[in-house]
């Protein structure tokens, strides 16, 4: 008997990384095997465990790092010219592989546009479509549930960011960055054609 709860103590620490000794007890006591918490606390020691849960890393971060080969993140950003017009660029990355594809670039983005660009650049994908688990866009109003339909249809879970809250969507708000720094920042853009030449 002591040999079986001494198993089923170490079963219940393997199988659950994020209890406690205390927590194992509560669940022994719920089987109905009545044994001190303080048991479990020497069973677990012994067997080179830390009594103590182990505090599993669910934050965003560790998120975005195991499923990074799964996620494609897109935004939107604009462009100034040098005659004033003010141009958007529609672009998807992927995490794994931090390539960028362009979708398009328009003066006035409209949730109809967007969409027929994710459809495009879904299409421009083929097979590897099937790799794409998890969008991250923000809450612009012209990602509208259409262009959520057109990822959601193939399986594909849609991440809208927080309000306020740009590190959510941060590998493409940094390319953003460094588009910006390092071209269009340097370069009086005249229009679209040479806008898509410089990005």
């Amino acid at each position: 008997k002591p040999e079986a709860l001494r198993q089923l103590v170490l079963r219940l620490a393997r199988e659950n990384p994020g209890w406690g000794y205390r927590r194992i007890h509560g669940e022994l006591l719920g089987l109905g095997r009545k044994v001190a918490a303080s048991t479990v606390w020497s069973i677990l020691k012994q067997a080179g465990i830390d009594p103590s849960p182990q505090r599993v890393d669910c934050s965003w971060a560790a998120f975005l790092k195991a499923q990074a080969s799964a996620i494609v993140a897109t935004d939107l950003f604009h462009i100034d010219t040098v005659f004033l017009r003010r141009w958007f660029v529609l672009f998807f990355i992927n995490h794994g592989t931090r390539r960028v594809h362009i979708a398009g670039i328009t003066r006035h983005p409209t949730g109809p546009w967007i969409t027929q660009q994710a459809r495009n650049y879904l299409m421009d994908l083929g097979d590897h479509a099937e790799s794409i688990t998890f969008l991250i866009r923000d809450h612009g109003a012209y990602f509208t549930d259409s262009f959520d339909a057109v990822f959601e249809a193939i399986g594909v879970h849609v991440l809208p960011t927080l309000p306020r809250v740009p590190r959510m969507n941060a590998i493409a708000e940094r390319w953003i960055g460094s588009c910006r720094r390092e071209a269009t920042d340097l370069i009086l853009i005249t229009g679209e054609r040479h806008l898509r030449l410089v990005v």
